[in-house]
């Protein structure tokens, strides 16, 4: 008989902070299921859902010491995968947003070479421009845009507060929103000079 079964919640999240493989197992196979379902509900994507499920288990057990979900286990989690349903729902409207923009663009101009070695050369400004940010910015960033955490998450993650999460968050836009802004504006001047 499974002794950890019997074990409510509390109980198997304090053996989880103490590095129990067999707690946290016990966790999964108690709420990877519900939780599946529920996001394959909302995303309607066996793949999506599986990974979203699958990386919130990975960050409860990699951030196992530093988390304080023994009140409410359940709630934790069911917030964690909320938040990243969310956050991948939000990334793929911008993605969607982005591909009716470039289909309208080349809809209305034939793509020639020099357009698209223009568009790479802007997603290498973009990156450099994100890489030249101070490190604890660069790293709010990165987990924000690329890993799509939430404040929360990456004030856990860090070990500094929300505020300055949004704090770093609101400076890295700011930076960036000039810097790339500035740029755009060089070159579309620097393209009307030169048109014949």
């Amino acid at each position: 008989m499974n002794l950890y079964a019997q074990y409510n919640d509390e109980k198997l999240s304090n053996l989880i902070k103490l590095g129990d493989h067999a707690a946290f197992t016990e966790i999964f196979n108690r709420y990877s299921a519900l939780f599946y379902n529920h996001a394959y509900n909302k995303l309607r994507n066996e793949e999506e859902a599986r990974d979203i499920v699958q990386e919130v288990f990975i960050n409860l057990w990699s951030r196992r010491i530093n988390l304080d979900v023994t009140n409410n286990l359940s709630g934790y989690l069911y917030t964690a995968i909320r938040n990243s349903i969310f956050n991948l729902i939000k990334h793929k409207k911008v993605v969607a947003n982005y591909e009716v923009i470039f289909t309208q663009i080349n809809e209305q101009h034939p793509v020639a070479t020099d357009y698209l070695v223009r568009e790479k050369q802007f997603a290498e400004l973009i990156e450099s421009e994100i890489e030249a940010l101070p490190p604890r910015m660069r790293e709010v960033f990165n987990l924000r845009r690329k890993e799509y955490l939430s404040n929360k998450e990456i004030s856990a993650r860090m070990n500094i507060t929300e505020s300055t999460v949004a704090d770093q968050m609101k400076k890295a836009l700011r930076i960036l929103r000039f810097k790339i802004g500035l740029t755009i504006l060089i070159a579309s001047i620097l393209h009307l000079l030169n048109k014949p």
